[in-house]
């Protein structure tokens, strides 16, 4: 297929996908309404920031879902999204699926939890378990997801109580339509907010340090490992992403040499000792 006969139909399905208001001149109707879009697609980073206490929401089979109860005693990663939408919502949640087979040396459930929560306040428990059961079948990998990576609806007032909290913006354009901004927000045990990671996808060395990060290096094998990680690593706030610290790693690789000249220096003086006292 030539290269402009799929661009073509690329632009015609993403075009069908938007709501009839959006299409009238294009894309937005005025360049108004598309600063009022982008305004309700962005996050108020708000690092340090904790979850408010008592926010109940269903699970995706309906039970009472207490977030105190969740939050207290690992790292999660928290996803904002709704459960109809057609392509973002969908392509986030099934990258991070897939992400956690490659974030080596610390595993789901036993090290960190992940959280999605829905932005819609009418959404629906069928949508709610359709989302969930087609997650689970791509972490099939881990032992009981359902356990570790819970979908919850709730009501307007916890479900605002939650995104003011992270300083997550969003804006409903239509029936089962939200425009909203791309993001992972990563809580430390407690429901403190540790750090926010942007995209539809997420590399897996991002997400093992900012869990690690979040919990202090308290997770994985090692924790003397972990804390080598951080040192050698740092958050970039304008790429908005880790990366590699070569001052950090300098001066590791030097502490290293001392240390290892050190041991040499001292075998040839106790090997030098030992044959003046055989002599």
């Amino acid at each position: 297929m030539k290269p402009v006969l799929c661009a073509v139909i690329f632009i015609t399905a993403f075009c069908a996908l938007l709501p009839a208001h959006a299409r009238a001149h294009g894309v937005f109707e005025t360049q108004a309404e598309q600063n009022e879009l982008l305004k309700y697609s962005k996050v108020d980073e708000k690092l340090g920031a904790r979850i408010p206490k008592g926010l109940v929401f269903k699970d995706e089979m309906g039970r009472p879902f207490y977030l105190d109860d969740y939050l207290k005693d690992k790292p999660v990663l928290l996803t904002l999204n709704y459960y109809e939408c057609p392509m973002l919502c969908p392509i986030i949640l099934n990258n991070l699926a897939h992400t956690m087979d490659e974030v080596g040396g610390i595993t789901p459930g036993k090290d960190f939890k992940l959280l999605t929560v829905s932005i819609n306040s009418e959404g629906t428990l069928p949508d709610a378990r359709d989302r969930a059961e087609e997650t689970y079948r791509m972490v099939s990998k881990y032992k009981d997801p359902r356990r570790w990576w819970p979908f919850l609806l709730g009501d307007e007032q916890n479900i605002r109580a939650l995104t003011d909290s992270v300083g997550f913006r969003y804006k409903k354009l239509g029936p089962d339509n939200f425009a909203h901004p791309s993001v992972l927000v990563v809580l430390a045990p407690g429901g403190k907010v540790s750090r926010y990671l942007y995209g539809i996808t997420y590399s897996p060395k991002d997400l093992r340090l900012a869990l690690i990060e979040a919990s202090r290096g308290k997770i994985g094998a090692s924790e003397t490992l972990n804390r080598l990680f951080l040192f050698c690593y740092h958050y970039d706030p304008v790429g908005k992403k880790y990366q590699l610290l070569a001052l950090n790693v300098a001066k590791l690789i030097g502490g290293f040499t001392i240390l290892s000249l050190a041991v040499i220096f001292g075998i040839l003086w106790i090997t030098g000792r030992r044959r003046k006292t055989d002599e």
